[in-house]
């Protein structure tokens, strides 16, 4: 078996799943780290471990990925790619929208670095990939709370990656557009969903998570040595 891990935040759908897929088939242990252990039932073997936990609970993230160095070795990235998109206009949006997003969203993301640095650090090399977005690079109509999550996604992941590149570590950010995933569903307004899917088909439909998943990884398979520091990707015909 393969020395060494890769972990994978949100591994239960998405972007998540098709991530886990793609390393598993190149030969990598991984670990799924998911709320929703049902989802999960189809990655089996010895290349895989799994956690049950929530991305916002730092200490249960922090133990998997302690157990899963006990059972493969250290772990050679995370995949930081859980998150919530709760779409709503500001003025009427209920607050508990922006928590659940910024919990996940933005302290997730944190739990996860922190979770793997210092090992990463005393060894002098991994990577951290984090999953932002497009609209962590502009605006959009009915986003505010969300693109607030996502500037935020990548500017911590710039400010991380000036601190630990003297250590050999690599911080990588990936900025999807449209992805056909099950974010949207979260979004609670009616309406909001209506429009964006009228908008998302107008531009003839998402990435697929499978793409995002290839970069992710040839960002990922280059030497130690060379940081892509940012991929931003999106449908041809999106123009936002």
């Amino acid at each position: 078996m393969k020395k060494g891990f890769v972990a994978i935040t949100g591994a239960s759908s998405g972007i998540g799943a098709a991530t886990a897929q793609l390393f598993i088939d190149k030969g990598h242990n991984v670990l799924l780290i998911a709320r929703r252990e049902e989802r999960l039932a189809s990655f089996t073997g010895e290349h895989v471990k799994k956690a049950i936990i929530d991305v916002t609970d730092k200490a249960a993230l922090t133990k998997a990925i302690q157990e899963a160095e006990a059972t493969f070795g250290p772990v050679e990235a995370i995949v930081n790619n859980a998150g919530r998109m709760l779409l709503g206009d500001v003025s009427v949006q209920d607050e508990k929208e922006w928590k659940e997003m910024y919990d996940v969203n933005v302290l997730g993301v944190l739990n996860g670095m922190q979770a793997v640095l210092p090992s990463m650090i005393e060894r002098k090399t991994g990577t951290i990939v984090n999953i932002s977005s497009i609209a962590g690079k502009k605006t959009f109509g009915d986003h505010a709370a969300y693109v607030g999550t996502k500037f935020a996604v990548h500017s911590m992941s710039e400010n991380v990656r000036e601190e630990v590149a003297a250590h050999n570590v690599r911080v990588v950010t990936i900025a999807p557009g449209v992805v056909e995933t099950e974010l949207l569903s979260h979004t609670t307004s009616d309406v909001i969903k209506n429009n964006y899917t009228d908008w998302k088909h107008s531009i003839q439909g998402g990435l697929t998570p499978q793409t995002v998943a290839e970069a992710i990884y040839f960002a990922f398979s280059q030497p130690q040595g060379v940081n892509i520091r940012e991929i931003a990707l999106a449908p041809t015909q999106q123009q936002a």
